[in-house]
């Protein structure tokens, strides 16, 4: 693997947006990554921010792959858990041991920061064999429901 993994910092606005049109080549959903993306100021103070984690693959400069991630603060002990939200490597640079860079990557800042664990969810359809196969190389699974609870905007003081 020839690759350079970085995380992104504030001023990484032009990687971050490389980063998204990465994610929505990978998932097929040009609409969400892409064609509404937030602003310069918001994507910097995200960056900036000391809950959201980007790190990206690059391959001569190039990106080809990436994580975005959240630490997500716990209230009953003194302690973290990094939440991997979005994982792609772009169809060309697969099968080189890029995931599983980002993923140890993200695990070592993890424990920089005092996390316990880094997790990720996983959906269960064919086309996603190949990731529940890392996830199960790199981690323990565990049996859990996911619920999507949406969010009523005229009920939002209820």
């Amino acid at each position: 693997m020839a690759v350079d993994i970085r995380q992104l910092a504030a001023d990484d606005v032009v990687l971050m947006r490389a980063l998204l049109a990465t994610f929505g080549a990978v998932f097929h959903d040009e609409s969400t990554y892409i064609a509404s993306q937030p602003g310069d100021g918001y994507l910097s103070r995200l960056l900036g921010g000391e809950s959201f984690i980007a790190l990206v693959a690059l391959d001569d400069g190039v990106v080809v792959g990436g994580i975005a991630a959240y630490e997500l603060r716990k209230f009953e002990q003194e302690r973290s858990e990094v939440y991997i939200y979005d994982l792609a490597v772009a169809e060309a640079h697969r099968r080189r041991g890029i995931a599983t860079a980002l993923i140890r990557k993200l695990a070592a800042l993890a424990a920089g920061r005092g996390a316990h664990t880094v997790f990720v969810q996983a959906d269960t359809g064919p086309e996603d064999a190949a990731a529940r196969a890392l996830y199960s190389k790199l981690g323990r699974r565990e049996r859990v429901l996911h619920f999507d609870i949406p969010v009523d905007a005229e009920d939002g003081d209820a």
